[in-house]
């Protein structure tokens, strides 16, 4: 049995193939327009168009002189003194202006921005983090940083990774990162030689050591000077330390910490604090009070405080860090605040 076939169906066929002829017309034409035009662009002539080299490119726009950075003002600190932020690519972003001032790329490459403080035009610095996950093991760009406690095992949420680090160079060492201190304060102090170096640091530990600061002022101990003993220690080389401070889980590495003396007199030693013509442990005492009296005045910036004897020539130094909650030993041993 022959197959059915509809009485209609050569009609549509031929319908199909006109149809088909159209649109290879159709596309022959534009495909000879196409053709047409680009040859008057490379040629220089036709339309109106010119032919434009890569010498005759317009220069890129600048970026309009009226971008600026708004800083809101936490970015002060709780004391006033900070003179410096540290931002993630998402906290860069979040800054209002930031992007319209330094542009796109800048929120992925670690830098230092300056721009100034409106209500008195101080020099301020935005300062944009290499991500942690940039350490490939234990180096980061040839300096070698080591593996951080929840790298190795489970910790505490206070002892999570950073979330990256500070990019620290021949050129910036000597930021002004608050009143009384410079990012080179706070470098490890190994690889002396290598460059950039990098660096964790938390801004609550700098405001909080300047609130300390300006206590002491307050109740009469001159705190004009500070002499930084220890800062951020990166795990390679806390591991390594030997004696009082250098715990496994060290606050110092993760930038919340130091180690300090109060060094009003310049001579590189722990000031006679209690003024009772003695330089010991006991010097450590005032500090002690302001801590107290600061982290009453602002319970977020709880953390830690011993208090040791000299260890070397700097004299007696106390240990302050912003690990959220209150802590407290003498010597070594460990004493809780009860």
């Amino acid at each position: 049995m022959s197959p059915d076939v509809s009485p209609g169906a050569p009609s549509a066929s031929w319908g199909r193939r006109i149809l088909l002829i159209v649109v290879a017309l159709l596309a022959l034409v534009a495909v000879a327009k196409l053709t047409a035009m680009a040859r008057d662009f490379l040629a220089g002539t036709g339309g109106g168009v010119t032919a434009v080299g890569p010498n005759d490119l317009p220069p890129i726009p600048s970026l309009p002189s009226s971008a600026t950075v708004t800083l809101p003002d936490s970015f002060a600190g709780r004391s006033g003194a900070l003179r410096f932020r540290v931002l993630s690519a998402a906290e860069a972003l979040a800054v209002p202006g930031f992007v319209a001032t330094y542009g796109e790329r800048a929120l992925h490459a670690p830098a230092v921005h300056m721009t100034t403080r409106p209500e008195d035009s101080s020099a301020f610095a935005l300062i944009v983090l290499r991500p942690f996950g940039a350490k490939k093991g234990d180096i980061l760009n040839g300096y070698r940083l080591g593996r951080w406690p929840a790298e190795r095992w489970i910790m505490a949420r206070n002892y999570f990774n950073p979330d990256g680090f500070v990019e620290v160079t021949p050129a910036n060492v000597n930021l002004q990162l608050s009143a009384h201190f410079t990012l080179g304060d706070f470098l490890t102090h190994d690889q002396r030689t290598v460059w950039p170096k990098y660096v964790v640091l938390e801004e609550k530990l700098i405001d909080k050591l300047e609130l300390v600061l300006a206590d002491l002022e307050a109740h009469g101990i001159p705190a004009g000077q500070v002499k930084v003993l220890s800062g951020f220690r990166a795990p390679y080389y806390n591991d390594r330390g030997v004696g009082e401070g250098m715990a496994r889980a060290s606050r110092h590495q993760f930038g919340d910490a130091a180690d300090l003396v109060v060094d009003d007199d310049g001579n590189g030693r722990m000031d006679d604090l209690n003024r009772d013509g003695v330089l010991d442990v006991r010097d450590t005492a005032p500090i002690s009070a302001a801590i107290a009296r600061v982290e009453k005045a602002h319970p977020e910036l709880a953390g830690g405080l011993g208090t040791y004897q000299a260890t070397g020539p700097s004299g007696p130094f106390a240990h302050v860090d912003v690990r959220g909650t209150s802590a407290r030993w003498e010597s070594g041993w460990w004493k809780r605040r009860r």
